[in-house]
């Protein structure tokens, strides 16, 4: 293993070129534009997982962009892991507040300024470097290992779902692997194990049969927008709690380890509010700050729109409003049951004097990895020894549906080694990757892979 980490350690210059190299490549998904860039960038990706070692690498078109598959099967009755990530990258705008072209990676400070470098060209990548470290030392890996590189991430990856469907045999496995969530802190290994879902909705509410004239009709009908405030105001009591009848029913409580876990990691809420600009915060009653975002649902209402929105003035009662509200869910929460009961729940609140349509827009499930699973405890003992300090464990508040649909389908634990930092401007002008922890993450995947074949 020491020769592995060796090599590791003696070739971190020519890793970072050959990042550069990929991070070049404009592989926006989203713009017709650049499909001739996706192409090239998956094949960039082939020839780099044929150059690690792979048996066998293939590339699969898709109705969208094309998915990279890489295989080595050479370690009989050792586990089989899948490792998972994209090659697709953001937009880039708004260009001009970029401080260096963004498909040009500059080196400041120890970190690659590019777009792609955290997310996730430059996480993907410590893993092929780390199969690679292990064929140019000892010649074979420890385990099995195969690869599923997608380029649609960005845009939903509506194909891969489709493609893990047809092809359970191909991708069947012990563990996957992804590296596309965050450190909690610089420096400190960390496993994400659980993710929120997502119920989606979008609420109409429908009055008059037009736009009327505020003088001369107000007072007489039902505003919707007046209407659609009201009820969106009553789906949360004094206290933060969502007042959907049957919402809470499938909730779980935090074990005790859980909460001490939270505590330990020593979240300050006064810095919290200060970096959000709020002079307080606020959430449902009885939780804390982290409790409250990584593993109790929620209900926000992320856009309304209706009436007069331009400049200066116009009198007028709107025909219609519309809200679109989201509700993060927790493990054992079902989208689809979530969606009925708000349905149910809105029509309710509704007074006669209006009309509304409710319509579910977008569902995923919530995720979460046993702490006590074998893959997890190997990672977090991969990762501890690499960065020489103990892994701590964390939830993330936002949604990754393919995880859900990597572990239902393939009936396979997953791991969710991040080494980004939230920090890092994804997804924003001046995405970058720190080159430190890029070098640790090619560690931590590698002593992995040797940890979980024990």
């Amino acid at each position: 293993m020491q020769e592995v980490i060796n090599y590791i350690q003696s070739n971190r210059e020519s890793y970072i070129e050959e990042l550069k190299e990929f991070l070049r490549i404009p592989s926006i998904s989203t713009l017709p534009e650049n499909s001739d860039d996706i192409k090239k960038c998956a094949e960039f990706v082939a020839d780099k997982l044929k150059n690690a070692g792979m048996s066998r690498v293939e590339i699969f078109k898709t109705e969208g962009h094309p998915l990279v598959y890489g295989e080595w099967l050479g370690a009989p009755g050792k586990p089989t892991v899948l490792i998972y990530g994209h090659y697709d990258v953001q937009p880039v705008d708004p260009i001009e507040l970029w401080e260096n072209p963004p498909f040009e990676p500059v080196i400041k400070d120890d970190k690659i300024f590019a777009r792609g470098a955290t997310d996730d060209k430059g996480q993907v990548f410590m893993h092929i470097k780390s199969v690679e470290a292990y064929f140019k030392t000892v010649g074979s890996l420890p385990l099995n290992i195969k690869f599923i590189i997608e380029g649609e991430e960005e845009i939903g990856s509506s194909n891969l779902e489709v493609f893990i469907n047809n092809n359970t045999d191909l991708l069947k496995c012990d563990t996957v692997l992804i590296s596309d969530t965050a450190l909690y802190a610089p420096g400190l290994p960390t496993l994400t194990y659980g993710l929120r879902g997502l119920c989606y909705m979008e609420v109409e509410v429908t009055g008059p049969n037009k736009d009327l004239h505020s003088g001369t009709f107000g007072g007489s009908v039902a505003n919707p927008i007046n209407i659609l405030a009201d009820i969106i105001a009553k789906l949360q009591d004094k206290n933060g709690k969502i007042t959907i009848p049957g919402f809470y029913d499938s909730v779980t409580k935090l074990s005790k380890m859980e909460r001490d876990n939270f505590k330990a990691l020593k979240f300050s809420d006064k810095k919290y509010a200060k970096e959000l600009g709020v002079a307080e915060l606020k959430g449902e009653k009885g939780f804390s700050t982290l409790e409250r975002v990584w593993a109790r649902p929620t209900l926000d209402c992320n856009g309304i729109f209706g009436g007069f929105t331009g400049k200066g003035a116009k009198t007028v009662i709107p025909s219609s409003a519309t809200a679109k509200i989201s509700m993060r869910l927790v493990p054992y929460q079902e989208p689809k049951k979530i969606a009925k009961l708000f349905e149910k729940h809105i029509k309710q609140l509704a007074p006669k004097s209006v009309k509304v349509v409710v319509r579910s827009l977008h569902g995923a499930n919530a995720s979460m990895t046993p702490l006590n699973d074998k893959a997890t405890i190997a990672a977090s003992k991969a990762m501890e020894k690499a960065f020489g300090k103990k892994t701590v464990y964390a939830r993330e508040g936002g949604s990754v549906p393919i995880v859900d649909v990597f572990g239902r389908k393939l009936k396979a634990s997953v791991v969710l080694m991040g080494l980004g930092l939230n920090s890092e401007n994804l997804h924003s002008p001046n995405e970058h990757f720190s080159l430190k922890h890029f070098q640790l993450g090619i560690k931590s995947s590698a002593l992995f892979f040797n940890e979980y074949s024990l």
